[in-house]
């Protein structure tokens, strides 16, 4: 459900450019950003930072392809939330010795440190070649074509890592003893 939860946005946004292109995309995107975290906040739960910096990277980059009525902006959001990610995940590694792949999964994880840092170094790695794969598809295909890239190519990239870090940490999980 948090899965869906967080593609609320992208989904509505596909729809929205669909029917009635970019410009109302976007609005409906933003709105859609905005009522995650109303929702969260109406039933008394924590709002991710995560969808903080989302709400903040959708209001100026979909704010300025609104008020600039020029597409190029919402095009390049979903790369700057990606290396934003990226950035991140390095930084707490390089500047502050802190892998923060540790501190989100260690309570749920035992793996050994090189196991951590190659699963902190994968996710950098994969946020900053999505990066570029969005720009890519952005600046050399027609709107419609990213739009359709942003939801179906940028899930189904996801998917296939996440499946690749599950059977990667997959020896590392500890089998029950039989009694």
């Amino acid at each position: 459900m948090k899965f869906l939860f967080d593609l609320f946005p992208v989904i509505l946004f596909f729809i929205a450019f669909k029917f009635a292109g970019i410009y109302v995309a976007t609005g409906v995107a933003i709105a859609a950003t905005f009522g995650q975290v109303g929702w969260l906040k109406l039933r008394g739960k924590k709002v991710d930072t995560m969808l903080w910096v989302s709400l903040a990277i959708i209001v100026v980059f979909g704010g300025a392809t609104l008020f600039l009525h020029d597409e190029t902006f919402i095009k390049w959001k979903p790369t700057v939330l990606y290396w934003l990610f990226a950035l991140v995940l390095s930084a707490g590694q390089l500047v502050f010795k802190r892998n923060l792949m540790r501190s989100i999964m260690g309570a749920q994880l035992q793996l050994p440190d090189a196991a951590w840092s190659r699963l902190l170094w994968s996710w950098t790695g994969f946020f900053a070649v999505m990066g570029v794969l969005n720009l890519y598809v952005a600046f050399n295909y027609s709107t419609d074509d990213w739009v359709t890239f942003k939801l179906f190519g940028g899930m189904g990239l996801m998917l296939v890592f996440v499946i690749a870090q599950a059977m990667f940490l997959a020896k590392y999980m500890q089998q029950e003893e039989p009694k």
